[in-house]
């Protein structure tokens, strides 16, 4: 290899930086060929000395390392879990179709709104994986966002960094946004579920889930191990589409470096769309990476400016769905499973097929009444299918095939995993078990617990969680609160400083205002703005918790659901224990709400629609009731303001429809700062 020669030699600074950056960019040039062309020009062990000679200088010459080395994909040290960041424009999902037909009617609706326009679609595979938004300045890779939902995402800049297709640096100094899909392809995820099952762990379903678990890793050298890879198809360059079709603004995405999916069409017609879904819709097992349709768009982008978006969709893109995938195998058992919030989900246990791709051994069955309705039986032969390609469900009972044998489902009267009777609240059809400290809500439990919204105890994140349980040092929430520092610092990744921080945030949060913990506690339907509305109500947390049903539904906000989970909650001797041993630890149980000053916009509803410029949307929202005023998420006769940012949605359709009064951004903070002197 060329350089290989000099590795002896003594370099001086200059000779050092001068060969660390050919290296960087050799090392560039055949990752790219190896991991975006598929066409490496040099072996494996070649490659390898290439880094090995890189790793070696920049520890010679740590001065010169810079974040956009290829050394530097993976970092050192695990992630304290994620930040948030906001999206512009917003990462939107896609209206689906699953027929012709009603791709047809989609494309009518557009030519009804570009009446006598010429109308090109591109045509793409929609990978079945986990949106990302990745950012570059100065030609340098910054900044990676999950969809989240769609207005703002995690930032998991160093994780996205171990994908080796994607590029550290590119060839264009302004602000670089480029939007794609990470996905795991199916090799890899066989050798992640291969591994995991003989490590006696659980398996994932199919490679999204696993992608999307692989994202949210604490330690970026796990995510490396794990293979994601990632195509691009939306570009933005100072915020804006950089050339006027989406066909060349695909060309753009691949000639700075990207990868993109080569399975791409320009089409005419409807037709042709047709022919290319009647193709793939079979083919589509044949491709190393699992996709569950096509994605369609109108190419001119400034048709695309033109037809907009509703809240949830671009009007310019729907998804055209392959049709679900079924097979037909027979329910050996019916489980239960256990989730966060207590709902109790009958699972079958099913003969293992092949269904999409992927070996399905489990189906949700939903709950009692579906299982009722659909007479599902123990030893049933049943049509099973993909919902949306993800998950397994049953559709029906192949009736022909009973033998008598099969066994009627009965539903339990206790929680399979704590023993706790379970109960089902009034006109609901799912069962629950109210234990708290109920083994399969606990890791789920504590992790809400410790949330930003909740408790906002930083420092403990879904790692050190487990391992917490696993040692036994937890067993609800409470427990928190009696960790000692040589407990925390024996465990991995701790050490006495990260044991220390961890104490601090827990010895922190005693002092939170009532209605976080009130959040805190997992009440269900109990979330930020009830509690809050909960603390507004009750001076303590031992008012609320001896209120009776009919205190609780005399406040406006709180409906016969939301008053009677309370009242089971509190009734629970479980969640009773917890509470107790919280006041014990010197947690806050009173109310701090100081004696409020006047409040201008008392009896006055505000609905916000779009992006406001001058603040986030909670933090308008916080403005608003600060002064008296309620936010609803819901536009109605009984409305005052419907205040509309950039980009609004529906809420704004339906304040003119109803004559409600409109205010822009502008004359929204006139009216708040004229509130505000009035008072």
């Amino acid at each position: 290899m060329p350089g290989q020669g000099s590795e002896n030699k003594k370099l001086t600074l200059e000779e050092a930086k001068k060969e660390i950056e050919r290296l960087r960019e050799l090392i560039r040039y055949h990752e790219y060929k190896y991991y975006v062309e598929a066409q490496p020009e040099i072996s494996d062990y070649e490659f390898d000395m290439l880094m090995k000679r890189l790793e070696a200088l920049e520890a010679q010459f740590p001065e010169l390392i810079t974040p956009d080395s290829p050394t530097q994909r993976v970092g050192e040290q695990p992630l304290e879990g994620f930040p948030t960041a906001e999206h512009h424009p917003p990462m939107l999902s896609l209206e689906n179709v699953y027929s012709y037909e009603e791709f047809l009617e989609y494309h009518n609706r557009i030519k009804r709104m570009l009446p006598g326009e010429k109308i090109d679609y591109v045509v793409e595979m929609k990978i079945d994986g986990v949106s990302i938004a990745v950012q570059y300045e100065n030609g340098i890779y910054t900044r990676a966002i999950t969809r989240g939902d769609g207005y703002k995402g995690d930032v998991v800049t160093e994780n996205i960094k171990t994908i080796r297709s994607l590029p550290l640096r590119i060839k264009e100094t302004r602000f670089v946004e480029v939007r794609g899909e990470v996905f795991m392809p199916k090799a890899a995820f066989e050798k992640l579920n291969q591994e995991r099952a003989e490590r006696g762990e659980s398996l994932f379903a199919n490679p999204r889930n696993a992608t999307a678990g692989t994202i949210r890793l604490l330690d970026p050298k796990e995510v490396a191990r794990r293979k994601l890879d990632i195509f691009f198809y939306y570009i933005f360059i100072d915020g804006d589409y950089p050339r006027p079709t989406h066909w060349e603004n695909l060309q753009l995405i691949k000639e700075l470096g990207f990868k993109r999916n080569e399975l791409v069409w320009f089409c005419e017609s409807p037709e042709d769309v047709l022919k290319i879904w009647e193709e793939w819709k079979d083919k589509r097992d044949d491709l190393p990476y699992d996709v569950d349709g096509l994605v369609i768009k109108v190419n001119s982008i400034e048709q695309q400016k033109r037809l907009g978006e509703t809240a949830k969709f671009p009007r310019w893109a729907i998804a055209f769905k392959f049709p679900a995938k079924q097979a037909v195998t027979q329910i050996i058992n019916i489980e239960l499973n256990v989730g966060r919030t207590g709902a109790i989900t009958p699972v079958a246990i099913l003969k293992p097929v092949k269904l999409a791709g992927t070996t399905v051994s489990r189906a949700s069955l939903y709950n009692e009444e579906e299982i009722r309705r659909k007479d599902i039986r123990i030893g049933d032969w049943v049509v099973i299918e993909k919902g949306g390609d993800i998950i397994p469900k049953v559709v029906a009972v192949v009736k022909s095939r009973r033998t008598s044998k099969e066994k009627p489902f009965v539903m339990p009267k206790r929680c399979p995993v704590c023993g706790a009777e379970l109960y089902r609240p009034p006109g609901e059809v799912i069962w629950r078990c109210p234990n708290a400290a109920c083994p399969a809500k606990l890791k789920e439990s504590i992790l809400h617990f410790v949330s930003r919204n909740a408790m906002n105890i930083e420092h403990i994140g879904e790692a050190l969680v487990d391992q917490l349980l696993k040692k036994g040092l937890i067993k609800d929430p409470a427990d928190l609160y009696y960790l000692k520092k040589e407990q925390l610092a024996s465990l991995e990744r701790m050490g006495e400083k990260s044991a220390q921080n961890v104490l601090d945030e827990i010895e922190k949060s005693k002092n939170n205002d009532l209605w976080r913990l009130i959040h805190a506690l997992g009440i269900r339907y109990v979330g930020e703005k009830t509690a809050r509305i909960l603390e507004e109500h009750f001076p303590s947390l031992d008012a609320l918790m001896n209120a009776s049903y009919e205190d609780l539904i005399k406040i406006p906000e709180i409906g016969p659901k939301v008053a009677d989970s309370i009242i089971h909650f509190f009734k629970d001797p479980t969640n009773r224990k917890i509470i107790e041993k919280l006041r014990a630890a010197g947690v806050n149980f009173k109310s701090r709400k100081k004696e409020e000053g006047p409040k201008p916009l008392e009896g006055k509803t505000f609905v916000f629609t779009g992006e406001l410029d001058s603040y986030t949307r909670a933090e308008a929202s916080a403005l608003v009731e600060s002064l008296g005023g309620k936010v609803s998420s819901s536009v109605s006769r009984k409305t005052d303001f419907v205040v509309v940012g950039r980009n609004p949605g529906s809420k704004y359709q339906k304040a003119l429809k109803l004559g409600v009064k409109i205010l822009n951004e502008k004359e929204f903070l006139e009216l708040i700062e004229k509130t505000k002197k009035s008072s």
